[in-house]
């Protein structure tokens, strides 16, 4: 077993939770690399002094994974294996008196906002020229770009504001920079994220200008693809929906979380929105962009969920017929307005509800899948496995949405590449495809 001081400084960064904080960790990866630090991402090989863990700290589950890394490495460091064990992100934020207390062998902790003193820790300091560039930790041809951090709404049952602050906007010119960065090391289609991508601009332009950085990113060399995502539903800025049938590198999809699909649960939520408003907002935009690929994610078991309101949502989903739907089962936050109200659902009620949400949705998607075979897409080209060629088309974001398989075996295709492929066959959650053109 190696020992203490056998090893340079190396540094190895782990990720959890969202892709905002793989963002995060890119960032810290490219300023310590920048300072001539040794650093990697989530490296496998046993040669790193140092562990900075990215916690997340979203929901129950969320935070159990990150406690239980953050003692792998405690435990690692007590073998002789690290010298260094650093925590920051999100659960660190939210919880860093009493993590202090409870794992005193983690050597510091840092919250969302705490780059330059994390990096001083590593001695390193924050260079400002870096700004706009980024070391991308994902297949090279698409990256997350963070719009904005943090989060203005009053949502009853979401912790992020108090992990990660009122909503900041990026200066546009920042983010244009960034993205012909990003396009010079190959970059294709990028992913705007934000906890509120709606809510953009407002803190630096009084005004919601998602609609303009739209504009100026899809008018950047080498960007083919530009995905939006996260944007909140109350107050949605209709010139995003124009520009979308303006630029053609523009993808024709939406992730837009609803939470529920009663008026009164998102009244108890705090959405600031009803059902019918929802209804109204989803067909305008279907109206506008006809053919938009809508997700969308959920919340079952809030407190108060009554059988009544529960069966009100499976009705908005099987009205709303979404192309991608994510559920959650509600998380009992401390801090939060909903922590107020007794969590009344049992849990095994919530899963149970979790469970019917995505049978109904397995069915919607399937029927809509079917629908694509005998069409030809553009599909972009992720990965390579088990025979396959994985991609995806403007109408899926990575990890959550369908893929698209095309035998290798009958075709030989670059990483990265976009073709033109025919659907042969669809499942609920994948597409089977042939090349007709690459």
């Amino acid at each position: 077993m190696k020992t203490k001081g056998q090893k340079k400084t190396k540094v190895n960064i782990v990720t959890l939770g969202c892709s905002k904080n793989l963002v995060d960790s890119e960032v810290l990866l490219t300023q310590l690399k920048g300072n001539g630090i040794a650093v990697s991402h989530e490296s496998e090989k046993n040669d790193s002094s140092i562990v900075v863990i990215n916690t997340c700290g979203f929901i129950d589950n969320a935070k159990q994974e990150s406690i239980d890394t953050i003692l792998r490495y405690v435990d690692a460091k007590e073998e002789g294996l690290l010298e260094k064990v650093y925590v920051t992100g999100c659960l660190s934020e939210r919880y860093k008196a009493d993590l202090q207390l409870e794992i005193p062998q983690v050597d510091a902790w840092f919250g969302t906002r705490d780059l330059s003193r994390l990096l001083k820790q590593l001695n390193a300091n924050y260079k400002q020229e870096l700004v706009g560039e980024r070391i991308l930790t994902n297949p090279s041809h698409f990256a997350y770009l963070k719009i904005s951090e943090g989060c203005d709404r009053p949502c009853s049952f979401c912790a992020i504001p108090l992990m990660r602050g009122k909503h900041v906007s990026r200066p546009l010119e920042e983010l244009v920079l960034e993205a012909k960065n990003l396009a010079k090391k190959g970059v294709k289609e990028l992913l705007l994220i934000a906890q509120d991508s709606t809510y953009y601009g407002l803190d630096l332009y009084k005004k919601r200008n998602l609609a303009d950085l739209l504009k100026a990113l899809s008018d950047v060399e080498g960007i083919e693809w530009i995905r939006l995502h996260y944007a909140f539903p109350a107050g949605f800025p209709m010139d995003v929906l124009d520009v979308m049938n303006e630029r053609s590198n523009i993808c024709k999809y939406l992730d837009i979380p609803l939470q529920h699909g009663s008026t009164e649960m998102l009244k108890i939520m705090r959405r600031g929105i009803t059902r019918e408003k929802t209804e109204e907002l989803i067909g305008t935009i279907r109206t506008k962009v006809p053919s938009i690929a809508l997700r969308t994610t959920l919340i079952a078991g809030h407190p108060g969920e009554t059988e009544t309101y529960f069966e009100e949502m499976l009705k908005f989903i099987e009205t709303s017929r979404f192309d991608r739907l994510g559920v959650f089962p509600y998380s009992h936050e401390d801090n939060t307005h909903s922590y107020s109200f007794a969590d009344d659902v049992a849990e095994e009620t919530k899963q149970d509800r979790v469970a019917t949400i995505m049978e109904l949705q397995e069915g919607i998607s399937l029927e809509l899948n079917q629908k694509k075979v005998g069409k030809a897409f553009k599909v972009l080209i992720d990965r390579k496995e088990e025979g396959n060629f994985i991609g995806r088309t403007e109408y899926d974001s990575p990890e959550v949405d369908n893929e698209v398989i095309i035998q290798s075996e009958k075709e030989y295709l670059r990483i990265g590449d976009f073709v033109t492929a025919k659907i042969v066959e669809a499942t609920e959650f994948d597409l089977y495809a042939q090349v007709v053109q690459t």
